[in-house]
C-alpha cells in the first residue's frame, strides 16, 4: 500500500507498528519531527549567532540605553528573515539536490497524475461583495469552461455568493447570472445565492454556504473575485482529494495574472522568482499542517462546516469581535480535526491578481496585519497541535516585528554619532553583520535565481536572459524601496490599533490606474517626512553612514515618486511591451487568462 508514495524509511520500518503515520498516511510522524527538529536547531543557532554578533556591535563600549533598545528590536525583528532563509536554502537543496521532490515533500500529488473519474461532487463557490460583477462572472465562466474541456464537468456546480450591500450592483448580479443560465440551459449548475448581512465576512460568506447549499457536495473550490484556476489544475486536486479521503484541504501554490500595471508586475515578478523554493523548503517540514490562503483550494466541505467554525473573539474591535484573517485559523482547525492541510509547492494553473498601486498594496497589507495580531487571542484554543499553534505565532510574527525595524531606523543617527566616539568600535564586524542580514532577507529571491538559472529553459519562460537580468535589477531596487514604506505604513498603522482604531474591509481596486502626486503626498507624507529626518540626521552625525543605510532608508525619502511611477499606467504599458517584470504567463498566454484579460 506504500509504494510510489514517497514514504521516508524502509518497508521493514514501514510495517512497524510503531510507525505512526499522518491522517491520510502520507508520511510517518517521526519523519516529520526529526525534520521539524532540524528545522529549529538551524534557526535557534543561526539566531542565537545574530545575537551575539548585534551584542558585541552595539554593546561595544558598554552598554547605553539607546543600545539596549535597538538590541531588543534587533531580536523582535530578526526571526523572520531567518526562517526565510531557512526555508529558501532547504527548497533550492531539495530542488537541486538530486532528489525526488514531489515523493519527499508532496506525496499526495501524484494521485493527481492518475487518470481515474472524479468521485467527489465539488462546488466552485466564489465570493463577491460589491466588486464588478461582469468581472467576477468571465472569471467564474472560464473556470467552468476550462472544467468542462477536461471531460470532467459533470462533476461540478457553480455559485457566485455574494455578500454585496448596493442594490445597483446585486441587481447586476442577479442579471449576469441570469443571463449565463439561460445560455446555458435550466439544467446547467449555476446558482446565485446574496446575503443581505455580511456577518462574518467573506469566511461567514463561505460558512453559510458550507450549512446550506453545500451540504450536497463532497468538495469546494473556494474562489475570490479575483481568483482563476485552469480545469486540469482543479481535476488533479480533486484527485487527490478523492484518493486521500483525510485530506482536509490541499492549497494551490497561487501566482499573479499578468498585469498592465507596472506596481503588480514588479511585485509578482519578485513574488513568482522566490515563492517555488521557499514553498517547497516550508512544505517539507510544515508537512501535514500547511497553509490555508483562503482562496484557489479544494476544500472538504464536511470537516470544514462541523469543525472549523471560528470563535468569536472576546472584545471588542480592532483585537476582538469576528476573525479577519479567517484562512490559516481554519487550517488549524481543519488538522485539530484529524485531517490534514497540504500545500502543492510548484505552480501551476492557479492565479491571483495583485494590488495594482502601492497605495492599494498598503491597504491590504493593514487589513491583514489586523487580521494575523487578532491571533494573539486565540492561541489558547485548546486542542491544536504545536505545529499548528506554532504557524499562529509565526503569522503575528510576520507584521509584529515590523515596528522594531522603524525604531531601529530611528535611532540609527544617534547610534552612528555615538559609536563615531568609541575607540574599539568593530566597524568591521558592523559591516559584515549588515552585509549578512540584507543578504539573508534577500534570501528567497537569491534562492530563486539560483533556481531559475539551474533550471532548464527557465530563464527563457521569463523573457530570456536580458529581460530576466533587467527585471531581476529592477526588483531588487523596488523590494527596499517598497520595504520601508510598507514597514512604516505598518508601523503607523498599529499604533492606530493599539488607540482603539480598526481597518474598513471595502471592496479591492483591481485594474490599473494612476495615483496623482497630491494623492501619493497625502498619503505617503509621514514617510517622506521620516525619511527627511532620518537622512538630514545621519549626514550631520555621519555621512557614511547614510551611504550604507541607502538599502534601508531611502524608500523614506522616495516614497511619493515611487508611488506615482509605478501606478502610471503609461509605465506599466511601456514594461508590458518590453516584457519587462514580466512573469512566465506573459510569454505563454494560457488560454485561461487569456479568456478573462483579452491579453
Amino acid at each position: 500500500m506504500t509504494e510510489g508514495l514517497g514514504l521516508p524509511g524502509s518497508r521493514e520500518e514501514l510495517r512497524d507498528a510503531t510507525c505512526v503515520m499522518t491522517p491520510a498516511g502520507l508520511q510517518a510522524n517521526a519523519e516529520l519531527e526529526r525534520r521539524r527538529a532540524i528545522v529549529l536547531v538551524l534557526n535557534a543557532a543561526s539566531y542565537a549567532l545574530l545575537l551575539l554578533l548585534a551584542a558585541t556591535v552595539l554593546g561595544a563600549g558598554g552598554w547605553t540605553d539607546v543600545g539596549w533598545v535597538m538590541f531588543v528590536c534587533f531580536a523582535i525583528g530578526t526571526p523572520w528573515t531567518v526562517l526565510g532563509f531557512w526555508n529558501a536554502m532547504i527548497g533550492l537543496w531539495l530542488l537541486h539536490g538530486g532528489r525526488d521532490v514531489r515523493a519527499e515533500v508532496a506525496p499526495f500529488m501524484a494521485a493527481g497524475d492518475t487518470p481515474v473519474p472524479l468521485k467527489a461532487r465539488v462546488a466552485i463557490a466564489m465570493t463577491v461583495r460589491n466588486e464588478d460583477p461582469g468581472r467576477a462572472m468571465v472569471r467564474l465562466k472560464t473556470v467552468k469552461a476550462s472544467l468542462d474541456a477536461t471531460g470532467e464537468g459533470a462533476a461540478f456546480s457553480y455559485f457566485l455568493l455574494s455578500d454585496t450591500d448596493r442594490s445597483e450592483i446585486a441587481a447586476l448580479e442577479d442579471a449576469a447570472v441570469g443571463e449565463w443560465k439561460a445560455a446555458v440551459g435550466d439544467g446547467d449548475p449555476v446558482v446565485y445565492r446574496r446575503r443581505l448581512v455580511n456577518t462574518g465576512f467573506k469566511s461567514g460568506n463561505l460558512r453559510a454556504f458550507c450549512e446550506n447549499e453545500g451540504r450536497g457536495f463532497e468538495l469546494m473550490v473556494p474562489l475570490d473575485a479575483d481568483s482563476l484556476m485552469s480545469g486540469p489544475t482543479i481535476v488533479k486536486l480533486t484527485r487527490m482529494m478523492d484518493a486521500y479521503p483525510r485530506l482536509g484541504i490541499v492549497q494551490s501554490l497561487v501566482v499573479g495574472i499578468p498585469s498592465n500595471s507596472a506596481f503588480a508586475r514588479i511585485f509578482q515578478f519578485g513574488m513568482r522568482l522566490g515563492m517555488r523554493t521557499y514553498t517547497m523548503g516550508q512544505a517539507w517540514w510544515t508537512g501535514d499542517c500547511g497553509p490555508f490562503w483562503g482562496h484557489n483550494a479544494l476544500v472538504r466541505i464536511a470537516p470544514f462546516r462541523d469543525d472549523c467554525s471560528l470563535p468569536m473573539i472576546k472584545g471588542a474591535p480592532p483585537f476582538g469581535g469576528h476573525v479577519l484573517s479567517h484562512d490559516q485559523v481554519e487550517a488549524t482547525l481543519m488538522r485539530r480535526a484529524g485531517y490534514e492541510v497540504r500545500v502543492v509547492p510548484l505552480e501551476g494553473g492557479s492565479w491571483e491578481e495583485n494590488p495594482p498601486t502601492m497605495l492599494d498594496f498598503l491597504a491590504r497589507d493593514a487589513r491583514w496585519c489586523q487580521g494575523n495580531l487578532q491571533y494573539v487571542r486565540l492561541l489558547d484554543m485548546p486542542g491544536l497541535l504545536p505545529m499548528s499553534r506554532f504557524q499562529l505565532v509565526w503569522a503575528i510574527a510576520m507584521f509584529a516585528g515590523l515596528p522594531a525595524w522603524t525604531l531601529t531606523i530611528a535611532l540609527l543617527p544617534w547610534a552612528a554619532w555615538h559609536f563615531q566616539a568609541v575607540p574599539e568600535f568593530p566597524v568591521g564586524l558592523a559591516k559584515g553583520l549588515y552585509v549578512v542580514f540584507l543578504l539573508m532577507y534577500l534570501s528567497p529571491k537569491i534562492a530563486g535565481l539560483i533556481d531559475a538559472a539551474l533550471t532548464k529553459g527557465e530563464v527563457a519562460r521569463f523573457g530570456g536572459a536580458l529581460r530576466f537580468g533587467t527585471s531581476v535589477a529592477i526588483e531588487l531596487v523596488f523590494s527596499f524601496l517598497q520595504g520601508a514604506v510598507s514597514t512604516m505604513r505598518t508601523t503607523i498603522f498599529m499604533v492606530g490599533l493599539l488607540l482603539g482604531k480598526s481597518v474598513v474591509w471595502g471592496t479591492q481596486s483591481r485594474e490599473a490606474y494612476g495615483v496623482s502626486w497630491q494623492s501619493a503626498a497625502s498619503e505617503l507624507w509621514l514617510q517622506t517626512l521620516f525619511g527627511v529626518a532620518v537622512w538630514g540626521a545621519l549626514w550631520v552625525a555621519s555621512p557614511a553612514t547614510l551611504l550604507w543605510s541607502l538599502p534601508l532608508t531611502a524608500g523614506y525619502l522616495l516614497a511619493v515618486p515611487v508611488c506615482v511611477v509605478t501606478a502610471d499606467p503609461r509605465v506599466g504599458a511601456w514594461m508590458k511591451r518590453r516584457g519587462i517584470a514580466g512573469v512566465p504567463e506573459d510569454f505563454d498566454l494560457p488560454d485561461e487568462i487569456r479568456a478573462v484579460t483579452g491579453f
